[in-house]
């Protein structure tokens, strides 16, 4: 019984030893990260990969942003264009070596091209776009005046070019090989080989010089702000002949690729499950076809910008084409640098949201890069 006693005293539990009671308790094994959520198929949801999709151009599109602002200045210190006399005008002449060299030091023009180009960065980075010499006023300012009109303009072109063209060239592209198909193809080839420029002096010769239906140029009425339904009447010959020039290309596209996705396997599966008509088409055609049409649409953001360009200089709408004309003939280093920066950054955002949308729209899609 002693014995029994003592190797029973002897044997202790862990939580009987008072030091080993007290120790803390062993740490647990850090958790892994969240993996990343898995669609049925196994492969990363849409929401991860349109995230990951945006993320990855969010970083080559500030990597693109730098590069292009570089070149702008680097281009330009090479122009054969003083600036100084361009900002000096009429008085370079008088101004004395002195007045001149103040001037020069006044606009950073005694800079090197680097060392202005990471001063204006600077700025930017400050919220301070700088001083536009051709319109004598803060670039900012410029932008709040004029960029609305052409963003407005370029937009509801791009809407409706885009609805005109699905609906276009999805009709062609049932009816491939066939009269409706040859008809629109034929329309919008002819279209395509016609300039902006062309088409606005067109529309201004028989809808407001002969037919008088609608304002020649501007965005108001003289004597009146620009705005209301005034504003919009003003808009329309602008509006279609931004629209026209942006209709072919898309409905082209459009067109291809629905005829392709009406021969595949899953559309042809769904013909003989007996799906037709609307349901056939917004389920199956339609989303098939929704990648080639969106990376087109994304892409050609920068002929919609330089067609607006061209319409605005047609119709005076007060938009920044004059503007950017101005600060290039001008050696507006400010102001062109940062009308650049901003189209640049239009093209890459509408190249990264349509690949977004294809991503949503299709199943199958995995755009990153």
């Amino acid at each position: 019984m002693v014995e029994s006693a003592g190797l029973e005293a002897a044997v202790m539990t862990l939580a009987d030893h008072p030091r080993l009671a007290a120790a803390p308790p062993a740490p647990a094994p850090p958790a892994a990260p969240p993996a990343p959520t898995l669609s049925r198929s196994g492969r990363p949801s849409r929401r991860h990969r349109i995230s990951r999709l945006l993320l990855r151009r969010t970083g080559t599109s500030l990597i693109t942003l730098l590069l292009v602002s570089a070149g702008i200045f680097a281009v330009a210190a090479l122009s054969p264009i003083d600036p100084l006399t361009a900002h000096l005008g009429d008085n370079y002449q008088s101004a004395t070596q002195a007045q001149r060299d103040a001037a020069r030091a006044a606009y950073g023009l005694d800079q090197s091209w680097w060392q202005s180009w990471a001063h204006w960065w600077t700025n930017l980075l400050h919220g301070d776009l700088g001083w536009s010499t051709t319109q004598h006023q803060p670039v900012s300012t410029v932008l709040a005046e004029r960029l609305p009109f052409t963003l407005g303009l370029s937009a509801a072109a791009l809407a409706a070019a885009a609805l005109l063209s699905l609906a276009l060239g999805t009709w062609a592209g049932l009816r491939a090989g066939r009269v409706p198909d040859r008809a629109v193809s034929g329309g919008v080839t002819v279209l395509a080989a016609t300039p902006p420029f062309v088409l606005s002096l067109l529309l201004v010769a028989v809808f407001a010089v002969a037919g008088a239906w609608f304002p020649t140029a501007g965005a108001a009425t003289p004597g009146l702000e620009a705005g209301g339904t005034d504003l919009l009447w003003h808009a329309v010959l602008p509006w279609a002949a931004l629209t026209v020039s942006q209709l072919p290309w898309l409905t082209l596209t459009v067109r291809t690729a629905v005829a392709d996705a009406a021969g595949t396997d899953p559309v042809t599966a769904a013909r003989a499950r007996g799906i037709s008509g609307r349901r056939l088409l917004v389920g199956h055609v339609w989303p098939a076809a929704a990648g080639p049409s969106l990376a087109l649409l994304g892409t050609r953001l920068p002929e919609v910008i330089a067609g607006a360009a061209i319409v605005e200089a047609v119709f005076g709408w007060p938009g920044v084409a004059d503007a950017l004309v101005t600060a290039a003939t001008g050696a507006d280093f400010p102001l062109l640098a940062t009308l650049a920066m901003a189209a640049a950054g239009f093209v890459l955002a509408g190249s990264a949201l349509s690949d977004a949308a294809a991503v949503a729209l299709d199943p199958q899609a995995d755009l990153t890069a």
